[in-house]
């Protein structure tokens, strides 16, 4: 950790707070190569722990970091709760490798991502207070406190304040910070020689109580007594008594190894960045921390803002990108502030909540709505923040490999052509690719709207885009296409370079039998599934470099037996014999090009409105459900990486198992 030194009093970035949120802020930082220096009042960890749970999202966010091992043997903490409800978060996504909820101690995961970014290259001054900034046009001159009393100035072009609730950031910065106080307060204790029963959130007719005994022998308490809210830190003995007044149960012989209180308060700042000062986890929003869920939303923020702060401060963005980090977290909290109010009044609402709980107990017991709810909980129904950060511009002088992630994105510099990525599949697939940093020409037919939209979700999320407009299947479509892509990729790059093709677009079977299908129809389907995609293919060959990447969408269909759609089968046969014939002959150039067969998938149709009609198109599937458009385009975006560099010509099934028979 370093000491304070007056001739470096300069960063790209400060970083008020180091708790998990300003710890793994400051990690994501300097993996985008920004210089970082993380100030902390407190000397010394505290060592509580009032956050205990990671999420499926926190995991999947530091599998990506390769945080996991760091961390150790996580144990799996069984079912949560919605409002004290039972609630399994694993049915967020069965097929999520950490679906569900894991145990890791808020004192444990502080250490570690302490370690981590140190390991990085990251300054931190502990026992040192901001006490004042101030705005310029090239930065922030920030007030400082040292441990001795002494005050000195630091200069930064950004400073985020992730200093929790009280936040001396959000208060110096102007943020409001709208919403209500607490009304209603909960005790939490962890105890040491006691015995007692595990529950969850269990409602009695004096308050609730929760009870969850830990592998090392303690116990962590949550009481709240109806009608009471003892105000400042609580007592043992304040415990105690709320404890035997809710359960009827004496835990008075156990020792309390910590203390705390928590209400129902609920406040968001109405922005997360003015000017040159961002905010996030607590600092952006104070909610009550039910479910576990306070602690994730505080690291999604700065696994979302991470990076996109590192490219601002080394060059790589203009500041106007960070505006995409509000847009996206803060209806992210919002959503999540909403959840933990709707919980807070089913916990500790009066009867008259009685029934509203016997009806949502209902509604838990389909499917669908304990997904839904679950995915919330689990983060999983936000967008996925950036997966990787670009090297470093300006490496750390002892820190010239960072370990536990790569050091790239992984289309970084690349430019990428989705043939129909308005909606569905292609719209999923281009959103992704720009996440990766590739520049994303959206190709559209018709509906200009919805393809604006598509770069409009892109450039929300920090990346970039065009659009390009061709009807396909018609004489000329291929010129004009290319027209468009050439004109938009000279005014961003200043070449015609194309290094990743998807060829995706395609008319679609409305499954009309066999006998019933006219010339004209037949030729539309190979005019647009099959003509369009080898000469897209032929032009694009001509300026892509080696190293490119083809990858062109078929069907499951083709390997199954369909009759009405069997033009739409034959013009997607093709398309795999256009994937297999090429690739040996692109080979010798390092271009691969590979087919991806998507099965049944939700694109948006009407008929995916229809529980019904899902829940047999589920069948199909070995995973007993339907299709995503992500689900695909995640197998698309890394046929379009160096790690697939050793796959061409193949045939990669993507329908989620229904070709298992």
């Amino acid at each position: 950790m370093t000491r304070h030194d007056p001739a470096t009093d300069t960063a790209d970035v400060v970083v008020a707070g180091a708790g998990p949120v300003g710890l793994l802020l400051a990690a994501e930082l300097r993996a985008g190569g920004a210089n970082v220096l993380v100030l902390e009042r407190l000397t010394e960890p505290t060592g509580e722990s009032r956050a205990s749970v990671l999420h499926a999202r926190t995991m999947e966010i530091f599998a990506d970091r390769g945080l996991l091992p760091r961390l150790g043997e996580l144990p799996a903490v069984g079912p949560g709760h919605f409002g004290g409800l039972r609630l399994d978060l694993a049915e967020a996504d069965p097929d999520h490798p950490y679906a569900g909820q894991w145990e890791c101690l808020q004192d444990h995961l502080e250490t570690e991502l302490q370690r981590y970014a140190l390991d990085l290259g990251a300054a931190i001054r502990r026992g040192h207070t901001l006490t004042g900034l101030r705005q310029t046009d090239d930065g922030v001159r920030i007030d400082v406190r040292a441990p001795d009393g002494r005050t000195y100035r630091l200069t930064a072009d950004y400073l985020v304040g992730c200093d929790g609730e009280h936040s001396t950031v959000r208060d110096l910065g102007g943020f409001e910070f709208a919403g209500r106080d607490a009304d209603k307060v909960m005790l939490r204790a962890d105890v040491a020689g006691i015995d007692i029963d595990n529950r969850r959130l269990k409602r009695y007719d004096a308050g609730v109580a929760t009870a969850y005994r830990r592998p090392d022998g303690t116990t962590r308490l949550m009481v709240h007594r109806y009608g009471e809210q003892p105000v400042g830190e609580p007592t043992f003995a304040q415990v105690t008594e709320a404890w035997a007044a809710v359960t009827g149960e004496d835990i008075g012989h156990g020792r309390a190894l910590w203390l705390n209180r928590f209400g129902n308060a609920s406040r968001q700042a109405t922005e997360y960045r003015r000017g040159r000062v961002l905010l996030a986890g607590d600092a952006a929003h104070h909610q009550m921390p039910v479910g576990g869920q306070a602690v994730n939303l505080g690291l999604h923020d700065a696994a979302d803002l991470g990076p996109r702060l590192a490219r601002v401060v080394t060059g790589r963005a203009g500041p106007d990108r960070l505006d995409a980090y509000h847009a996206e977290r803060h209806p992210a909290g919002a959503r999540t502030l909403a959840n933990i109010q709707a919980q807070a009044h089913l916990l500790f609402g009066p009867d008259e909540v009685t029934a509203l709980r016997g009806v949502l107990g209902e509604l838990l017991e389909f499917g669908t709505a304990r997904r839904h709810l679950a995915r919330m909980i689990s983060g999983l129904d936000a967008p996925e923040p950036p997966r990787r950060s670009a090297p470093l511009a300006r490496p750390h002088p002892s820190h010239t490999h960072l370990p536990g992630r790569s050091t790239v994105d992984r289309l970084t510099d690349k430019t990428a052509l989705v043939t129909g990525s308005s909606r569905g599949i292609g719209r999923a697939t281009a959103i992704r690719l720009a996440r990766e940093g590739a520049l994303v020409a959206v190709h559209y037919a018709a509906n200009e709207e919805a393809a604006d939209e598509t770069v409009e979700l892109i450039e929300k999320e920090g990346g970039s885009a065009f659009t390009v407009r061709a009807e396909l299947g018609v004489p000329g479509d291929v010129h004009e296409l290319f027209l468009g892509l050439e004109r938009g990729l000279k005014e961003r790059v200043g070449e015609s370079r194309l290094d990743i093709l998807v060829n995706n677009a395609a008319v679609t079977s409305t499954g009309s039998a066999p006998e019933d299908l006219t010339p004209e129809e037949f030729d539309r389907y190979f005019a647009v599934n099959a003509k369009a995609p080898y000469f897209i293919v032929q032009r694009a060959l001509e300026q892509m470099p080696s190293g490119g990447r083809i990858v062109n969408i078929t069907t499951g269909v083709t390997r199954t037996s369909v009759p009405d759609q069997v033009a739409y089968a034959m013009t997607k046969g093709a398309v795999e014999q256009l994937t297999f014939q090429l690739a040996r002959l692109l080979a010798p150039r390092g271009i691969t090009i590979n087919s991806v067969a998507p099965g049944i998938t939700d694109n948006g149709g009407a008929i995916f409105d229809n529980p019904e009609a899902v829940e047999a198109m589920a069948r199909f599937s070995a995973f007993n459900r339907v299709g995503e458009a992500g689900d695909v385009a995640d197998v698309i975006t890394f046929l379009t990486t160096d790690e697939a560099r050793w796959i061409t010509g193949a045939f990669v099934d993507a329908t989620g198992g229904t070709l298992l028979g």
